[in-house]
């Protein structure tokens, strides 16, 4: 789903977004998020050490410090490129970086304010998908015109595109895993780079893929790489070389992946427009949680798990919430 509105977007500049609350939000009952997709929709999650939520949204960016009890919504009125905000990260010293559908924007001051990053300051796109930072500080951009990276907290960035060897131009996820390996999720395959993104090597059906169409990437801490595609999860265990891949007749949710997360004892959750689906350590075989479970859809954007264990879903109906692996969901919405 995420691809399609990858292919229809046209960049025609910053979009200051549009937002149907109080443009400054304030502290409220819930997520306010809205757009295409549904009011409640959230597009992907963040909990940094302190437990500190973020969820991107289609009507700002969303904080909470405590459980997801209440947020503060951040919108363009405080900086954002735009109000429709695909991903977020916060790095160790707690900047946080919102990609945006009118830029990269960064806040170095707890979200009070954001800096602005677009095209002027070389990304590829403004239409950002997603965003990276490394325990050195570079930032790496998902965009619509190719992957940006930033080594000067995003003063200025390179763009790399299919002349580095990218799969394609639209890339929709970006990770580094420990050694700065980089693997980029493209709509013509994942494409990693060992030097600095100096040059890609572009991976398909030809090596297991289950499609080209790439929509999440990450590794493992033995270093396998999951791939989420259209169609089915993709696994690799020997650096790229080859891939099995795995579908709902593992028990996963549906084939239609939207993102896949591991987390440190290498549970794996895939995000589906199905379900949530989670495979123990080492397990190839799937269990898939629904509505049923409390999750506000089934239709998944993204999946995260914090240290202690809490499972944080961002789905099309709310931000869902298991603090007891998966068994129960408590799900964030907007008061009626």
């Amino acid at each position: 789903m995420l691809l399609l509105f990858a292919g229809c977007m046209v960049d025609t500049g910053v979009d200051r977004g549009h937002s149907g609350q109080n443009p400054r939000g304030g502290i409220g009952g819930g997520l306010r998020g809205g757009g295409s997709s549904g009011i409640h929709s959230v597009k992907n999650i963040f909990v940094d050490r302190s437990g500190t939520i973020y969820a991107a949204t289609n009507n700002g960016l969303f904080i909470s410090s405590n459980g997801g009890i209440s947020f503060i919504n951040k919108t363009t009125v405080d900086g954002l490129g735009s109000n429709t905000v695909w991903a977020v990260e916060v790095d160790g010293s707690g900047n946080i970086y919102a990609a945006t559908n009118g830029g990269l924007s960064i806040s170095t001051n707890g979200g009070i304010t954001f800096t602005n990053m677009t095209t002027v300051q070389r990304l590829g796109s403004n239409i950002v998908w997603d965003v990276h930072v490394a325990a050195n500080g570079t930032i790496y951009a998902a965009t619509n015109g190719g992957l940006s990276i930033s080594t000067n907290g995003g003063t200025i960035f390179s763009n790399q595109t299919t002349q580095q060897r990218l799969g394609s131009n639209i890339v929709v996820r970006v990770h580094v895993d420990r050694l700065g390996t980089i693997y980029a999720a493209t709509t013509g395959g994942l494409s990693i780079s060992t030097n600095g993104g100096t040059v890609f090597s572009n991976k398909t059906t030809v090596q297991g893929l289950g499609t080209n169409e790439v929509t999440g990437v990450t590794t493992d801490r033995s270093g396998n790489i999951y791939v989420a595609t259209t169609a089915g999860l993709s696994i690799s265990n020997d650096g790229g070389r080859s891939f099995t891949n795995k579908t709902t007749t593992r028990g996963i949710g549906s084939n239609n992946l939207l993102n896949v997360f591991v987390d440190r004892v290498a549970n794996v959750y895939t995000a589906t427009d199905n379900g949530l689906s989670q495979a123990l350590n080492g397990s190839t075989t799937f269990t898939n949680w629904t509505t049923n479970r409390g999750l506000g859809s089934n239709l998944i954007w993204a999946v995260f798990v914090d240290g202690i264990g809490h499972i944080y879903a961002a789905t099309d109906g709310g931000l869902s919430v298991s603090t007891d692996d998966g068994a129960h969901f408590t799900n964030r919405t907007p008061a009626p």
